[in-house]
């Protein structure tokens, strides 16, 4: 069996059978103190794929944070097999403040590459690449919806490449979006790189979903299986078919007012089917808001209140909706009914 290969993050050497905990430093606060990035390396002694597990980029969306928590302390990684990264907070700065961005205003996964002399943001994202994403060979990024806003758990990728589509099928989400691959995000800097990277999109932010949480371990796991890291599962649930979306819209407020009467995330509709109604806090007006076309509600807004054109409701179309509703019944099956740890 071939010797894994020694392995340098934040100019801290983890060897072939080794495990670390490294503190990569990221910039100084102005109160003097100095704030890092937490990784942890899990060096096999038998060689095999690099992989990082990051969260966080956005720094309020925390159900990653708590899956990467989960996945550290698996018995599995024991007998893992190459080299596991795992980032459970990426931007330091959005987590300690509860903030989806860095105190520049600017979103981390639009700063990629990044530069060692820019900003904040650009700064974070430039170490990031070349700590991490330059010494992986696949990469598996966790997020939530934004603040108020709940994501059905799915896959984000692009399936113009075959390995990024099979591993997207592997991890198990009820469905998959073939998303375009935006300028600046992480996942761009893994295309150029060209290696296969996931995006798992799940839950709210600021919230811990647990449904959420114990799909994206399993899901985490299963690939690291399918890649030769872990041996196989003696004890594997049954695995999930995702449905691929051929496309998703927003439905968007028809009026400003309070929205009531909501459809649940997962939910089948069917065109013209009321998803929601909004009104004015006087009662003078009631309008109902429906679904432009048959398909699953994959996203929503949490807050009753709307101004005209704000997002409500995110719908994904696809060949089969009967289908489509299957996987997401099967799914909530397997990993059980979410359970409220809000507070």
């Amino acid at each position: 069996m071939a010797k894994n290969k020694a392995i340098t993050i934040g100019g801290v050497e983890v060897k072939p059978g080794t495990r670390a905990s490294i503190n990569v430093p990221i910039a100084d606060l102005y109160t003097g103190t100095s704030l890092s990035m937490p990784v942890k390396v899990f060096c096999s002694k038998s060689a095999g794929p690099v992989l990082f597990v990051s969260a966080a980029v956005h720094g309020d969306e925390l159900n990653g944070v708590e899956v990467i928590r989960r996945l550290q302390i698996q018995k599995a990684l024991r007998s893992v097999r190459g080299t596991l990264i795992t980032v459970p907070v990426v931007n330091v700065h959005g987590f300690l403040n509860q903030s989806r961005y860095l105190p520049d205003r600017r979103d981390l996964n639009r700063s990629f590459p990044g530069s060692a002399k820019g900003s904040i943001a650009s700064r974070t994202a430039h170490t990031f690449l070349n700590e991490i994403v330059k010494k992986a060979e696949y990469g598996i990024d966790l997020h939530t919806g934004a603040i108020n806003r709940s994501n059905l758990p799915q896959i984000r990728a692009n399936l113009d490449d075959a390995k990024t589509e099979e591993l997207a099928r592997v991890f198990g989400a009820p469905v998959i979006l073939n998303a375009s691959i935006r300028d600046g995000s992480l996942r761009s800097c893994a295309a150029d790189r060209g290696f296969p990277m996931l995006v798992y999109e799940a839950g709210e932010a600021l919230r811990f979903d647990e449904m959420s949480i114990r799909a994206g371990l399993r899901g985490v796991l299963k690939v690291m299986r399918h890649l030769g890291m872990l041996p196989s599962s003696k004890s594997a649930k049954r695995s999930i078919v995702p449905m691929i979306a051929a496309s998703t819209s927003w439905v968007r407020a028809p009026e400003s007012g309070i929205v009531s009467r909501k459809v649940k995330l997962g939910t089948r509709v069917v065109k013209s089917e009321q998803l929601a109604v909004v009104g004015d806090p006087l009662g003078d007006f009631q309008e109902k808001v429906v679904a432009p076309f048959d398909g699953i509600v994959i996203g929503r807004s949490n807050l009753p209140l709307a101004h005209e054109g704000d997002a409500l409701f995110n719908i994904a179309a696809f060949k089969s909706v009967a289908r489509a509703e299957t996987r997401v019944e099967e799914f909530a099956a397997i990993h059980g009914e979410a359970e409220d740890q809000s507070s």
